[in-house]
């Protein structure tokens, strides 16, 4: 994997092959980082990457300036690997090893952008429960994001705060807001 833009362009990142992760492909990247160019200015805005994995997505924003990161994952290579990363880079990101679900529960924290990239293979209520949960207890700042990546079999545009998707290639990233 690779960083598309900013301090860091052109750094390959290479995670051991033994992590249970499927990272974000180059081209959905880009095109999300499109999009959110044209909305935020980084450097202004906290973010946080739920299902992290590989922290693909938060050395993304890390190096377009955001200060504020927080990745999450219940593997503890995976949380392991993006600390190791992110003091190597020195990035502003700190990995929590957490069942995303209870971290959500019990965050009081807001955000402006909420990013999660769970397993392909949830169940639909798996995936409604992310955006409930980041609701529920009003985990977005005024004018955020929750953008959850997933197949492009799966249909979120019914759940509630549903604002539009994108697809690229096999993926889709639907917005919530």
């Amino acid at each position: 994997m690779r960083i598309i833009s900013g301090t860091y362009k052109g750094r390959k990142i290479t995670a051991p092959k033994k992590l249970p992760v499927r990272p974000t492909t180059d081209m959905a990247k880009e095109a999300l980082f499109n999009i959110l160019n044209n909305q935020y200015y980084f450097d202004d805005i906290s973010v946080l990457d739920l299902f992290s994995g590989t922290g693909n997505i938060s050395y993304e924003f890390a190096s377009r300036g955001t200060e504020q990161i927080i990745a999450v994952d219940g593997n503890y290579g995976c949380v392991k690997f993006i600390t190791e990363t992110a003091e190597n880079f020195n990035m502003p990101i700190q990995a929590i090893k957490s069942d995303v679900f209870k971290f959500l529960e019990h965050s009081n924290q807001q955000f402006s952008i909420i990013f999660a990239d769970p397993p392909y293979d949830f169940e639909e209520a798996q995936f409604a429960s992310i955006a409930e949960l980041v609701f529920q207890n009003n985990l977005l700042e005024d004018n955020g994001f929750l953008i959850i990546e997933h197949s492009k079999h799966t249909d979120l545009s019914h759940l509630d705060h549903f604002s539009n998707s994108k697809k690229y290639g096999g993926s889709m990233f639907s917005f919530f807001e």
